[in-house]
C-alpha cells in the first residue's frame, strides 16, 4: 500500500496556493468595444403610456385571431407636432408589431367577453406600408385595459382641428351672413325707393294730360272758324 510522503503533500500545496494568488498583472483585451448610442426613432417623442400587454391583429383571409406578440404598448407624444402615435414593441426582438398615429376617428372598444381586452380599427405601418389591420390588445389587469382604453380616448379627443380654424369657419361663415343680409337690405331698400317714386309719377301724368286736353280745346275753335 502507497504512502503518500509528508514532504511532496507540502510542496504540493505550496505550489496550488501560488497558483491561486492573484498576482495584479492587468491582461489587455483584444478587441476593445466602444459604446454605441441606439437610435430607434422615439428620441424626439415623449411616452404619455407605457404598458406590457400581448397584441393580437384579424387575419380576414383566415377568419381568425393571430398573435402579433407580446411586450410594451406605447403612446409617444411628438415634442414639436403634438402628434401621438401607437407604438408597440416584442419583449426579446424589440420587432415593431404596431405603428400608426392616434387620430379623431380612433375609438376603442371593450372586447366582447374578456373585460381585459380591447380592440380598435387602425391604418398600421408596422410592415412598412399602410394597412387597414382590426386590434385586439391584452393586459394582465383590467385597471390597465381601462388605462389604455381612457389614454386613447382623450389623445383621439386632444387631436381635433385646433379651435382657431373652427374660429376662422365661424368668422368666414358670419361674414358670408353679413353679407346676405346686407343684399337683401339693399333690395328692400330699392324695393321701398321704388315704390315712393310710383306716385309722383302717377301724379306727373294726370297733369300732363290735363295739359294736352286744354291744348286741344284751344286747337278746336281756331279750326272751326
Amino acid at each position: 500500500m502507497a504512502i503518500n510522503d509528508p514532504e511532496n503533500r507540502e510542496e504540493e500545496e505550496e505550489a496550488a496556493a501560488a497558483e491561486d494568488e492573484d498576482t495584479g498583472a492587468q491582461v489587455a483585451p483584444i478587441v476593445r468595444l466602444e459604446a454605441v448610442e441606439v437610435i430607434n426613432g422615439e428620441e424626439n417623442e415623449d411616452a404619455i403610456l407605457d404598458l406590457k400587454s400581448k397584441l393580437y391583429r384579424f387575419d380576414k383571409d383566415g377568419n381568425q385571431w393571430k398573435e402579433r406578440g407580446a411586450g410594451t404598448v406605447k403612446l409617444l407624444k411628438h415634442k414639436e407636432t403634438g402628434k401621438v402615435r401607437l407604438v408597440m414593441r416584442q419583449s426579446k426582438t424589440l420587432k415593431i408589431c404596431a405603428n400608426h398615429l392616434v387620430l379623431p376617428t380612433t375609438s376603442v372598444q371593450e372586447h366582447a367577453g374578456n373585460d381585459k381586452s380591447c380592440v380598435w380599427h387602425a391604418a398600421d405601418f408596422s410592415d412598412g406600408e399602410l394597412k387597414d389591420e382590426l386590434f385586439c390588445i391584452r393586459f394582465g389587469s383590467v385597471d390597465n385595459c381601462k388605462k389604455f382604453m381612457e389614454t386613447v380616448e382623450e389623445v383621439a379627443e386632444s387631436q381635433q382641428p385646433e379651435k382657431e380654424e373652427n374660429k376662422d369657419a365661424s368668422n368666414a361663415a358670419g361674414l358670408l351672413e353679413n353679407l346676405t343680409v346686407k343684399d337683401k337690405t339693399e333690395e328692400g331698400k330699392e324695393v321701398k325707393e321704388a315704390s315712393a317714386d310710383a306716385p309722383k309719377k302717377e301724379e306727373k301724368e294726370p297733369e300732363k294730360a290735363a295739359e294736352s286736353e286744354e291744348k286741344k280745346e284751344e286747337a278746336s275753335p281756331a279750326s272751326s272758324t
